[in-house]
């Protein structure tokens, strides 16, 4: 009888592809290729099902088992990886902390370009160059029109054409002026070569008072090791000059610097103030607004080492870098760092991990800084660096709560308010008030029988958009025309109840005429451009109200502004979410920061009905830490993070059954060995979304440990079984938002 044949090793590659399935698909290498040069981290092209994907080289693995049919790998897209060791050791931790699917994190961390399969090599983008004629035109021809005179005399510079990236950086509202010269035909719009911007004039830093320089000289200290040092400085106390006295040393060093930004509201001012300080350096640029071949060029610049800082916002954390030295996270305690969609993650908790995988300092920031953070640095985990007192000659605003109760206002403004603002406009000063709607008004009601103007698909009002005479839902963006008469009974009483920063405008026009209004909300600064024209109007004195959202409260330098006032300082107060309380008091602080940031002194308002209630009390007598360790305090009494750990996993369907069901099977199954409570299932607070019921359950524990094993466990089940069709399911790792 005939011995059988040996069975052969082979050569197996580990793929993880970008689909929502907890596991890596084995392939083949491509007949032919050595799968000795395959590297972790190299992108691939594999077939999957019917279709073909881009997806990423996990492992190779020598096995002698040959009698599995597996399909090769159709294409290698890269010769060597386009992240390091230490990139994806940063991506399978996230993968493991946040109970998500490791092809999707890995899609997540690359460009668009690039998760498409394109050549990881910096591209083309859109641009301007000048024609024939425009080279022929003086610039002195337009100086009753100076933006379009700019960007002539600018493009003359360089006749091969700047890229928009380029002309954004260093010409604030130039697309008009594009506009106008592409009608003259002295433009042509085109595809250009990137080209880095052209360095401005190197500004010599600030001096430093004390408290700044003692925390520039200890985080100096901890460069070329891990640490995590948190700057709690004042509103207008001068932390970013702490962070680019930094960063001047890190770069001295041959190092590159990531600086994350909550907002792309922020990106411009900083970007300016990078570059007046850092002209010779390369600053990129990454946020959701470029376009993707920008993304694209800004990922490869830092990856190469080409650019020496990447100013980004929240997924720009995970962009390579050749040589790291620093992170820096400004306003680290902003929820915008928390992805509430797909990839759950928290930008400034993965920062930490990354630091600590590179072995580089990370250096969070803030006048409020988060409980989270305070309690770490109560702990000794992260160092604190204390700012207590304003930059120059800037005092602190004098904070003043202002009982509203049974006192008559205008669209929600007081009298003494508006006579605090008559006498601020009469010394030449600027005021801002914050409103924290947007719209006309949160509802529409019929006075006559009570009808109120709600979203079919969501369980919310629909908002009153007066000038766009629309009813619109901001959850789900559903909208209708504004109606002359009620729906239900055909009467013509319909009334807007509530304030909406677009009413409160219409107001502040009517009283104050001839005085120049900016409303900085999501629907005023729709337009490309329009921020970064508002801000710059502020600035230089063109405005004599500001009045807006949330937009106002994010680190802006308004040196104009010495009144400051929040419409309404109760919202926040008697939220169901445990967080409420924190990002009210953030909130409030922040905005009063908006004043007396120069050499005047400045005021805040805070309108409220609840003048005595303990959160208003502390915050405006004692101050934010005072607050800090009471919330705290409160806390821990009740169990709450930091002091334990939590998880949010959420179901929705079309009918409200399908996900309590569906969650009460995993609460019932789960295993936490008595060391984890679940709790619910039970309707989102906000029941109704988008036409999908939600359930969730909440998952708490005392030990980080012991709630990730049971959330192993219950992925585990969850990637074995089949949910109900149509249903959609997540999980919320250290969740900030129970909505």
């Amino acid at each position: 009888m005939a011995e059988p044949k040996p069975v052969q090793d082979r050569y197996i590659f580990k793929v993880a592809v970008p689909v929502p399935l907890y596991q890596l698909f084995d392939y083949l290498p491509p007949p032919g290729f050595d799968p000795h040069k395959a590297q972790p981290g190299i992108r691939l092209k594999v077939p999957f099902g019917k279709s073909e994907k881009t997806a990423f080289l996990w492992a190779v693995s020598q096995t002698d088992d040959s009698g599995r049919p597996l399909k090769p790998v159709l294409q290698i897209l890269d010769d060597e990886p386009l992240l390091s060791d230490k990139d994806l050791a940063l991506l399978s931790w996230a993968s493991q902390y946040y109970h998500f699917p490791l092809g999707e994190i890995i899609k997540a961390a690359f460009p668009a370009g690039l998760r498409l399969g394109k050549t990881a090599q910096a591209g083309v983008e859109a641009g301007y160059r000048l024609t024939e004629a425009g080279l022929q035109q003086d610039p002195a021809q337009l100086k009753r029109a100076p933006k379009q005179q700019a960007l002539l005399a600018m493009l003359g510079e360089h006749p091969q054409g700047l890229t928009e990236t380029v002309l954004t950086a260093q010409l604030t509202g130039w697309r008009p002026a594009a506009k106008a010269l592409l009608a003259k035909a002295w433009l042509a719009a085109g595809i250009v070569a990137e080209t880095r911007p052209a360095p401005l004039a190197v500004a010599p830093g600030l001096p430093a008072n004390a408290h700044q320089q003692e925390a520039i000289d200890r985080i100096k200290h901890g460069l070329g090791k891990f640490g995590v040092f948190l700057l709690y400085g004042v509103t207008g106390s001068g932390k970013t000059e702490v962070y680019l006295q930094v960063i001047e040393t890190v770069l001295a060093r041959g190092l590159q610097v990531l600086v994350l930004l909550p907002e792309i509201s922020l990106t411009p001012q900083l970007e300016q103030r990078f570059r007046q300080r850092f002209g010779q350096t390369g600053i990129t640029v990454s946020h959701s607004r470029l376009s993707d071949n920008q993304r694209l060029n800004a990922w490869l610049a830092m990856r190469q080492g080409q650019s020496a800082i990447l100013l980004g916002t929240r997924s720009a954390l995970f962009t390579p870098m050749a040589k790291p030295g620093l992170i820096v996270l400004d306003e680290e305690h902003d929820a915008s760092y928390k992805q509430q969609e797909g990839f759950r993650f928290s930008a400034r908790d993965s920062a930490i991990v990354r630091a600590k995988l590179l072995q580089i300092p990370v250096l969070l920031g803030s006048a409020t800084p988060s409980l989270e953070s305070l309690y770490n640095a109560e702990k000794g985990r992260y160092q604190l660096l204390s700012l207590p007192e304003r930059a120059g000659n800037a005092v602190p605003p004098r904070l003043q709560l202002l009982d509203i109760r049974q006192k008559k206002l205008y669209e929600g403004v007081s009298e003494t308010l508006m006579a605090a603002m008559r006498q601020t406009l009469d010394q030449q000063g600027q005021v801002l008030l914050f409103v924290n709607r947007r719209g006309f008004a949160p509802t529409l009601i019929c006075h006559h029988c009570g009808w109120l103007a709600r979203c079919p698909r969501c369980d919310a009002n629909l908002v009153v958009h007066a000038r766009l005479g629309l009813l619109r839902c901001h959850h789900c963006d559903q909208q209708q025309k504004l109606m002359p008469q009620c729906p239900a009974c055909d009467g013509t009483s319909l009334t807007p109840l509530g304030l909406g920063t677009e009413r409160v405008e219409h107001m502040l026009q009517a009283e104050f005429p001839g005085k120049t209004i900016i409303r900085l909300d999501r629907d005023s600064t729709q337009r490309k451009g329009a921020l970064q024209d508002y801000l710059r109007q502020i600035s230089q004195g063109h405005a004599d109200i500001i009045l807006g959202t949330q937009m106002l409260s994010k680190g802006h330098h308004f040196p104009n502004v010495t009144l400051a006032a929040i419409v309404d300082a109760d919202s926040g107060l008697f939220s169901i979410d445990f967080h409420a309380p924190e990002r009210l008091a953030q909130l409030i602080v922040q905005v009063s920061g908006r004043a007396g940031r120069a050499d005047k002194p400045g005021t805040v308002i805070l309108q409220t009905r609840q003048p005595e209630h303990p959160l208003l009390v502390t915050l405006t007598r004692q101050g934010y830490s005072e607050f800090a360790a009471m919330a705290l305090a409160e806390r821990k009494a009740a169990g709450l993070p930091p002091f334990s750990y939590q998880a949010l996993l959420r179901a929705q369907a079309r009918d409200a059954d399908t996900p309590r069901q569906f969650l009460q099977q995993l609460a019932d199954t789960a295993t936490s060995g008595g060391l984890v409570q679940i709790a619910g299932p039970v309707s989102a607070p906000m029941a109704k979304r988008a036409g999908l019921y939600r359930y969730q359950l909440l998952f708490t524990s005392a030990s980080r440990k012991a709630l990730h094993q049971c959330l192993d466990a219950l992925v585990e089940d969850l990637n074995r079984g089949k949910p109900a069709q149509k249903l959609r399911w997540s999980l919320d790792v250290d969740p900030i938002d129970w909505y």
